[in-house]
């Protein structure tokens, strides 16, 4: 009886199972030139699939002789490009922070010297105190321009590339729109 009802449960459940265990997904197919350019092309004259690619592959090698620029290539690469000339930029004055700390912090420390009896002291005390906090204070500035500036440099390469990807874009475009292709 109870191998009876096992059966039955074996049964009953089986198909549920087989129902649960993921299905293999289909094989994607090879990405077109265009689309992974972000574009989409469509045969607008009946072109076969073989046509489009042998004609995506040779407006691609146009583009890239018209533009010099080759997207694939440059996206291949595992290096980062050569970052631009460096240019000059405002690196702020830290000549003299520690004398100018030191200043403040004596007169500082000379009116709380004052006050507990004792003003020299008070000022050496302020003077030392000052000197490392301009010091400290200077070099942050200093950190702070040059994450500045390596920020600029980064966002300046960036604008290039993408001006370059863009161009070589509508070179492509206008190649294939010539060969029949509707191109967005």
């Amino acid at each position: 009886m109870k191998r009876a009802s096992f059966c039955i449960l074996l049964l009953a459940f089986a198909p549920c199972a087989y129902a649960q265990q993921p299905q293999a997904a289909p094989p994607a197919a090879p990405k077109s030139i265009s689309s992974s350019l972000g574009l989409h092309a469509f045969p607008a004259k009946s072109q076969t699939a073989a046509q489009q690619q042998q004609d995506e592959t040779a407006c691609y090698n146009w583009a890239k002789q018209d533009t010099g620029f080759d997207p694939m290539a440059a996206q291949s690469a595992q290096q980062p490009a050569a970052p631009p000339a460096q240019q000059p930029s405002q690196k702020p004055q830290t000549t003299g922070a520690g004398a100018k700390g030191a200043a403040a912090g004596a007169a500082k420390g000379a009116v709380v010297g004052a006050i507990s009896g004792d003003a020299g002291q008070g000022a050496a005390v302020g003077a030392a105190a000052g000197a490392v906090g301009g010091r400290l204070k200077a070099r942050r500035a200093k950190k702070e321009a040059e994450e500045k500036s390596k920020q600029q440099q980064q966002a300046q390469t960036k604008e290039q590339a993408q001006q370059r990807l863009d161009g070589f874009k509508k070179g492509f475009s206008a190649c294939m729109e010539a060969k029949g292709y509707v191109v967005k």
